[in-house]
């Protein structure tokens, strides 16, 4: 029995070393502002940032769609010199440059998001871990409790049971060998 009292406490110490470990680890993040997180991109996150967040917005979808209409309208009706004329080549030019440049920019962008989410999910698995040693933890208090509420029980059983002996002991009518009176 003694060999899996160490053992639980040996597991008790290990569970109570990395619940403390969490513990340091939470209150260090809680330090890290998201200020202090953004000062730390460097030039090339931020535009790729920029970039990503103005190529993947409705206004610029619409001021696309506006200038990709206007340029065709206008060679397709020569209202102003053909500049591009049908098969739109140097239009074609312009938005596989476009298209070349972008997709590096939304790539690097989307790698970063990726490396904050996975950050996001450690964080997510420490505190789940965390809680589940601290529920484990509750748990064994409780179960000491009843322990401790089960044995004061008995010992509470024990001196009722003793007291009603005694009582009956005393309430023993007298011994009628030792009775005068009669």
């Amino acid at each position: 029995m003694t060999n899996v009292e160490d053992v639980k406490k040996g597991l008790w110490d290990a569970e109570r070393k990395l619940l403390h470990h969490l513990r340091a680890i939470r209150r260090r993040d809680r330090n890290v502002k998201p200020a202090d997180l953004e000062n730390q991109l460097t030039r090339g996150q931020k535009i790729a940032d920029k970039v990503a967040a103005t190529m993947g917005s409705w206004s610029f979808i619409i001021i696309q769609t506006t200038i990709l209409f206007f340029w065709i309208v206008l060679n397709v009706t020569a209202y102003v010199r053909e500049w591009d004329p049908y098969p739109f080549i140097l239009l074609n030019l312009a938005l596989s440059f476009q298209a070349a440049y972008a997709a590096p920019f939304i790539m690097m962008s989307q790698n970063r998001q990726q490396d904050i989410d996975r950050k996001e999910a450690e964080n997510d698995y420490r505190i789940n871990i965390k809680a589940e040693l601290e529920i484990e933890l509750l748990h064994e208090k409780i179960e000491l409790l009843h322990q401790k509420i089960d044995q004061m029980r008995e010992k509470e059983v024990v001196t009722l049971a003793e007291a009603v002996e005694e009582l009956a002991t005393q309430k023993q009518p007298p011994d009628e060998a030792g009775d005068s009176s009669k």
